[in-house]
Formats: structure tokens, C-alpha cells, sequence
């Protein structure tokens, strides 16, 4: 090899296929994965692999943004062209609008952004404020926080929590105490990025508990199984959190793959890759499962603003075991 990087050659030893004969009746709803940083490849590898509905949440997209008009674009973009760009590839897509906690450490561009919110979170595709919550635990963010938190519970939305990475268990304790204290009901309230410390509070306590299965770090899929095995399926959620970084946007239909292959019944799978996001969003009343429970009608001639995924009259499919681009 002409790489001498061990963590590269350890990661190519690694089974990255779906089995698809042991899933391939299952359906998959990912409640948190960031299509605006992936490419039509993912989503056809996504809808090949069993996922029909997504929940895209508002972010940080790697850098600061600096004008509040960059979050405008962003949102609408995530109503207009990515709820577009999926349904090219058969897959429902929704998202949640929110003020990420990075971004709310900037106060002048963050009050900027909370009076720009309403003009967003009651559009069609909307299913909760989100991702809001904590990444430093500081006091700009807990104002912004709170403030997103009156947002929806004055637009009856349910709510996206991202947990910080470090120091979690504190954060996630303060995210769920903070939610209370704003008379939240725990069951408008999706609490993401989980771990083995912080999911059995959140669970008692009548939160979600969401799980980003992440490549080497946050959540692997076989603590996961483990995690089943000991809490069962009660509020709890598998989704891929796929973004800009080194991420698996088929982390859920994987899971799902390892569950079946270590004996978990077909019913708890399909209440943590499926079911339980529909109860969790479906809250906002803005999703209908007939909606892409029986496939979507693709139609690859439709455009949105004049623009087309396809280049040329090309279809979207290409061969992969190919070094010949047709």
C-alpha cells in the first residue's frame, strides 16, 4: 500500500455492505442526518437501502455565518430545494428550523435570527424547533435555549435537543431541567445524541432518547444493540446524524442489519429505526405516513426553480463497479 495511515487501513477492513436480504422488507425513517452535506449518491444508496421518510435539522454548517440573511437562505433552501432534491430519489423529507447552539454565542446575530424564526417554523415540512440546545453550556446559549423553547410551545411544535460532547451527562441533565421549567410536556421533547450515561435518566424522566450511530466516535451500532437489549424500545430512536464529517448516512439500515443478525425481534427494530420517530415528529401534524409508507412517485422531469439533478438527460444511476463513467 502506498498509504502507511493505520487508522485508514483499520477502517477499510471494516463490513461497510447492508445485507439487504436481511432487511429487505423493513422501512426506515432517519429523524437527524444533514442531506444539505451529501450528495445524490447518499440519497440513492439511502433509498436503495430501505430509508423512505428523513428529518433534516438546521445546523452549523462548519464555519460561522455572519448575516443573518445566510440563515434565511439556509432555511428556505431546506424547505425548497433539499425537500426537491430527495423526493427525486423517492424519499419524504421534513425538517426542523432552529437557532444551533454555536451560532447562538453571537447575541447581535442571534437576536437577529430569533426574530426571523416565526417566519419559518409554521411552513409545510416543518416537524419541531431544532437542533437547539447546548455545545459550551454557556450563558448565551441557555438565553437562546429558553428562548426557542417558548417558540415552540407557542407553536405546539416538539422540540430537537442536541446534547453537547462534552461534559454531557451535565448538559443533558440542565437541557431536560430547562424544559421543564418552560412547562414542556418530556413527550414533545426529542433528546439526541444519547449515550449509556445519560439514557436512563432521560428516559425516566419521559423524554425521546434519540442515538446518533456515528463512525468511531459518539454511538457505534453494537453498543447500540446492547443498549435495546437493556432499555427495550420504549422512546427510543436510531438516527445517523450524517453531515459534513465523516458520518454513514446508513447507519440506521445498518443498525437495523445488526439487530436482526444479534436476535432482536423485527418489532423492536422496526419501532427504533421507524415507528418511534413518527410518533416523536408526527406531534407537529405534519407527517402522514401514507405519505411514503407505500413508496413516493418519482418523477425525474420535474424541476424546481428551473434547476434538475440530472446533467444532460442523464439518469441518476451510474455504475459503480465501473471505472468507465457513462
Amino acid at each position: 500500500m502506498c498509504c502507511g495511515n493505520n487508522d485508514i487501513e483499520k477502517r477499510a477492513e471494516l463490513p461497510d455492505a447492508v445485507d439487504m436480504e436481511l432487511i429487505k422488507d423493513m422501512c426506515f425513517f432517519d429523524p437527524h442526518v444533514h442531506m444539505t452535506s451529501r450528495t445524490t449518491d447518499d440519497y440513492q444508496a439511502m433509498a436503495d437501502n430501505g430509508i423512505v421518510a428523513l428529518i433534516e435539522p438546521s445546523f452549523w454548517l462548519g464555519q460561522p455565518r455572519t448575516h443573518v440573511g445566510t440563515f434565511a437562505d439556509y432555511y428556505s433552501s431546506l424547505l425548497g430545494w433539499e425537500r426537491f432534491r430527495s423526493s427525486q430519489f423517492g424519499i419524504k423529507h421534513y425538517c426542523t428550523i432552529g437557532l444551533n447552539s454555536r451560532e447562538a454565542n453571537n447575541e447581535a446575530l442571534a437576536e437577529a435570527v430569533m426574530a426571523l424564526l416565526p417566519t419559518f417554523i409554521y411552513k409545510e415540512g416543518v416537524v419541531g424547533i431544532g437542533e437547539i440546545g447546548f455545545d459550551d453550556q454557556t450563558a448565551l446559549e441557555e438565553k437562546y435555549y429558553r428562548l426557542q423553547l417558548e417558540l415552540a410551545r407557542e407553536a405546539a411544535l416538539p422540540v430537537q435537543v442536541h446534547t453537547p460532547h462534552r461534559d454531557k451527562k451535565k448538559g443533558t441533565q440542565r437541557s431536560m431541567d430547562i424544559a421543564l421549567e418552560h412547562q414542556l410536556d418530556p413527550s414533545m421533547v426529542i433528546i439526541d445524541h444519547n449515550n449509556e450515561e445519560t439514557v436512563e435518566e432521560v428516559l425516566n424522566r419521559g423524554f425521546w432518547a434519540a442515538f446518533t450511530i456515528y463512525p468511531f466516535t459518539k454511538m457505534g451500532n453494537e453498543r447500540m444493540v446492547e443498549i435495546i437489549r437493556q432499555y427495550g424500545s420504549e422512546r427510543i430512536m436510531i438516527n445517523s446524524a450524517a453531515d459534513w464529517g465523516i458520518s454513514d448516512p446508513l447507519a440506521v439500515p445498518k443498525t437495523a442489519m445488526l439487530m436482526k443478525k444479534r436476535g432482536i425481534d423485527a418489532a423492536t427494530i422496526k419501532a427504533v429505526t421507524y415507528d418511534n420517530a413518527i410518533a416523536a415528529f408526527g406531534q407537529s401534524g405534519q407527517i402522514d405516513p401514507n405519505d411514503f409508507a407505500n413508496g413516493m412517485a418519482i418523477n425525474q422531469s420535474e424541476k424546481f426553480e428551473n434547476n434538475s439533478i440530472l446533467r444532460g438527460g442523464q439518469q441518476p444511476r451510474i455504475a459503480k463497479g465501473s471505472i468507465i463513467i457513462q
